[in-house]
């Protein structure tokens, strides 16, 4: 049980199984120019604000379009700093300790954050994560519940990476990410979907600390 929830959760830390190592384009060919202006103002948006609070749903298809799970959850973020919750799972992380507790099991696990620029983060997934690790392309618009969205293709460099494709819809008046959904070699497919975007929510930074105090009898596993 403990497994299947730190899955969860890593899906949404690593951006849906994103790989942050830059990878060389070599002969694979050139991105396109405007879907890179497209994604280019989503993070330049996401740059300027302060904070942000968002409310996304997790789905996971298998390899025959059947659902095989959904969870509901939110993420709070402030500059590096980020606090995501989902079920009774969540993680915390004040850009230079993280914390990863579960409810259930009424245990934390601490780590050191890496530092090397390497490793993705929520707030790697609103900005240019992008720009060294995928071909794009934009696949041109559609209209959903009256929004605008810009539909765009990525295609990761590193052939050897699980998944084979990911499709992005940004929505074109706000300039922020709407939806993501990773196509796996295997078949299955991961649908990370904003449902709610407050920019300049109320945020504190006391959210991104764990206070152990607040949690009694917790389990700590500190592995720094």
């Amino acid at each position: 049980m403990m497994m299947k929830k730190t899955v969860w959760m890593g899906l949404i830390l690593c951006g849906l199984a994103f790989s942050a190592t830059a990878q060389s384009r070599g002969s694979l060919g050139q991105s396109d120019p405007k879907a890179k202006a497209v994604l280019d103002n989503v993070s330049k948006k996401f740059k300027s604000l302060k904070s942000v609070i968002a409310n996304f749903i997790l789905k996971i298809e298998g390899a025959n379009n059947s659902l095989t799970d959904s969870k509901k959850g939110a993420v709070y973020l402030k500059g590096a700093k980020y606090k995501v919750v989902m079920g009774d799972q969540e993680i915390i992380s004040d850009n230079k300790t993280s914390w990863t507790y579960a409810k259930d099991v009424n245990e934390v696990t601490i780590n050191n954050v890496d530092q090397s620029g390497n490793a993705m983060t929520p707030a790697k997934i609103f900005t240019n994560f992008y720009d060294k690790d995928f071909l794009y392309r934009l696949n041109g618009e559609t209209t959903e519940k009256g929004k605008v969205l810009q539909n765009i293709e990525l295609t990761p460099t590193d052939k050897s990476k699980t998944f084979f494709k990911v499709l992005v819809d940004v929505d074109k008046k706000s300039q922020t990410l709407a939806r993501m959904k990773v196509f796996e070699k295997n078949g299955n497919r991961y649908t990370y979907e904003i449902s709610s975007f407050t920019p300049n929510g109320a945020v504190t930074d006391d959210m991104f600390t764990f206070d152990a105090k607040k949690y009694p009898g917790v389990e700590v596993v500190d592995l720094r």
